[in-house]
């Protein structure tokens, strides 16, 4: 049997081959349009039960079956998947595209929004087809037939382009590797990189030291290696990823501009006046200049402060490194040696104390504390031996949710951290409730020399946004699919639970249970942790304006530019830097060539939604703050009224409910020392 068509438990990992993908995929699709017919040909009226469940139904096994492909092309990506994922990607996007303009489907939709029924129908019901209508509208359902044969072509365009970024990306990425001989070019990097980097060469053949693009890889050269020919060398390779100044067949260049210019013409032929507009139709945020003056906003109360960060490392490395002048491939290690100073401790010397083990035990312990659930080692087939699986229980032993967690870098797996879903929660004909389940990923240095995992306290909250991410899908209450976890969620909101976990890798009671020296067994002391505390908000005001200039070049791309228009995108990028930046990098760098999470991730016209996320999630901190954060009546609160309630009622209703008022902004400046008396 194909792997891929069997539903009655977790993913087969180990037996999902390239050659499933378009058989089970083929198969799903016609079995789904033979339902769609039999449900516009049946003359009864439409109801939830006769009507919405069918397809309910049919997609969820068409979303299941190609989860587990998309998921692997990320995670163990290889020539014949990539190759099988890109053949059936057009194919499901021009089926989704289709069902969306089905003006038969959308006309029953609304006879049976315009029935009785409907006012018998749970809030949650009502939700989904209100939902439904509304994405049948910005699916182009009420076209003229010319133009939704246009809109589908736009669809398959750009589907095919946003891989083909992804692939781009991972391939140059993956293209580059530097060998060192000579141990003494090494000053500076810690032990564990050069054993890993040391490892890396042996693995390829070949003596010395090998450094790569990848995270656990790059970033340590950045901020540790003394050696500034060799911060030079990875930093060019890095900013200029998939761009002219590699392989033409890896430029994201030409992409970039067509995708937008499609997003464009999408967004025109759906009545809107940009791409800004039809991305905000389904969010929290209601216009593309309120999100721009929310920007600017944050951006000015946060500059004073980024220009005193700057002007301090200015100087910290004119005087104590003899750098006369900062270049970007010297920030983040003039940044390290400037901390070091001032706190009296380094990065490294706090890794030590966060190995793998204790964290992920610390974690299960604050998911105790707070909603009194306790995550137990599981087993499932998974796709690589270092992937594990856990179960979340209550108290009474019923299984609420499960995960797997991938945390490490390899060559076959795309960059970043990401949360996903595998099985969504949801009560079944048989009156049971399906076991929400989800993906944890990372890319974090793996184990080496027989040592467990250490990771960094950045790596550290990484892996507790994602986790964040991963409890707002299983600890939902919802029984129906379409808003059952993170489904439904407006996507500006949906950041709020994960920003939120956040907050607890700075809590002294939270950090005594998930830290351990990596040789002395002694958790954190006291005076590190101050220590660290004293440093949380170093630089904030940089980092602030890095966030807000991604979020403005995003919004504005898709708002106020035209591709192709006398302007390129690098041109747009450099007028939003010119505005809110006080750190510019030099004129070779292409970040847009590598920013995926608006070329080929959910991101368009929607960058900004972690900053306005963590309005919300700062906001929602502070009442934990107010009456303890390990408070488990107010984590059962929370609970209730963010993460139970998933995409069933407006995000700002469940915010509201939580927090007792509409959400301020001073939390987070506070939280950012962006504040005279933070």
């Amino acid at each position: 049997m194909n792997p891929l068509l069997d539903f009655s438990g977790l993913p087969r990992f180990a037996e999902i081959k390239p050659e499933h993908v378009a058989p089970a995929i083929e198969k799903l699709l016609a079995g789904n349009r033979a339902l769609i017919a039999r449900l516009l040909a049946d003359t009864a009226s439409p109801t939830w039960q006769n009507f919405v469940v069918p397809m309910e139904d049919a997609h969820e096994r068409l979303s299941r079956a190609w989860g587990p492909v998309g998921h692997l092309n990320s995670v163990m990506n290889s020539p014949e998947l990539r190759e099988a994922y890109n053949t059936t990607l057009p194919v499901l996007t021009q089926y989704y595209a289709e069902l969306g303009q089905n003006i038969d489907l959308f006309n029953k939709f609304k006879r049976l929004r315009n029935s009785d029924e409907f006012a018998c129908l749970s809030a949650t019901r009502k939700q989904i087809i209100e939902n439904e209508l509304r994405d049948f509208r910005l699916g182009g359902a009420e076209l003229p037939e010319d133009q939704k044969a246009r809109y589908l072509k736009i669809q398959e365009r750009l589907s095919e382009l946003s891989s083909r970024f992804s692939d781009n990306l991972l391939d140059s990425t993956n293209d580059f590797s530097l060998v060192m001989q000579n141990e003494s070019e090494l000053g500076g990097l810690p032990e564990d990189v050069l054993q890993t980097a040391q490892e890396a060469a042996k693995a390829a053949n070949k003596t010395g030291w090998l450094f790569t693009l990848k995270a656990p890889s790059y970033m340590p050269v950045m901020q540790f290696a003394d050696n500034r020919d060799l911060r030079e060398k990875l930093y060019r390779a890095y900013s200029t990823r998939a761009s002219e100044f590699g392989e033409d067949k890896w430029d994201n260049t030409p992409l970039m501009d067509e995708i937008v210019a499609l997003r464009g013409e999408e967004a025109r032929l759906l009545g809107f006046a940009n791409f800004g507009e039809l991305s905000l139709a389904a969010k929290m945020a209601e216009t593309p200049q309120q999100v721009a003056t929310f920007m600017r906003e944050l951006a000015q109360r946060a500059r004073p402060f980024a220009e005193k960060d700057l002007a301090e490392v200015r100087e910290f490395a004119r005087k104590e490194l003899g750098l006369e002048a900062l270049h970007s491939w010297d920030f983040a290690y003039a940044s390290e040696k400037l901390r070091e100073q001032r706190y009296a401790f380094s990065e490294q010397e706090v890794k030590q104390y966060f190995p793998e083990d204790a964290v992920l035990a610390g974690f299960s312990k604050l998911v105790a504390t707070l909603y009194g659930l306790y995550i137990t080692a599981s087993s499932a087939p998974v796709w690589h031996d270092s992937v594990r699986f856990f179960d979340i229980r209550d108290e009474q032993d019923a299984l609420i949710g499960q995960f797997y967690l991938d945390l490490y870098a390899r060559n076959s797996k795309r960059g970043g951290a990401w949360m996903d879903d595998v099985v969504s929660r949801r009560r079944l004909a048989s009156g049971t409730i399906q076991t929400p389940v989800a993906y944890i990923n990372c890319n974090f240095s793996a184990p080496v020399g027989g040592k467990p995992a250490v990771f960094s306290h950045d790596e550290v909250i990484t892996l507790f946004h994602e986790c964040g991410h991963g409890l707002h899908h299983l600890l939902t209450e919802v029984e129906d699919l379409g808003v059952s976890g993170i489904r439904g969620v407006e996507w500006d909101a949906v950041e709020l639970p994960s920003q939120f976990m956040e907050n607890y890798c700075w809590e002294w009671d939270v950090l005594l249970d998930m830290t351990r020296h990596i040789e002395s067994g002694e958790p954190l002391p006291r005076a590190l942790f101050d220590k660290m505390l004293a440093a949380k908000n170093f630089q904030s005001g940089l980092q602030s304006l890095r966030q807000i200039e991604f979020s403005l070049f995003d919004m504005l791309m898709h708002s106020d530019f035209e591709a192709g228009g006398g302007k390129t995108i690098l041109q747009l990028l450099d007028a939003v830097r010119a505005e809110v930046a006080v750190l510019v990098p030099p004129e070779f760098n292409r970040f847009p060539n590598s920013f995926a999470h608006i070329f080929a991730g959910g991101y368009a016209a929607g960058y900004y939604s972690y900053k306005w996320a963590e309005v919300l999630s700062a906001d929602a901190y502070s009442l934990f703050e107010e009456h303890g954060v390990l408070n488990p009546d107010v984590g059962a609160r929370f609970r209730a009224e963010i993460l139970a309630v998933g995409g069933s009622r407006p995000a700002m209703q469940s915010f509201a409910a939580f927090r007792g008022r509409e959400p301020s902004m001073e939390a987070l400046l506070r939280h950012n020392g962006l504040t005279e008396t933070a």
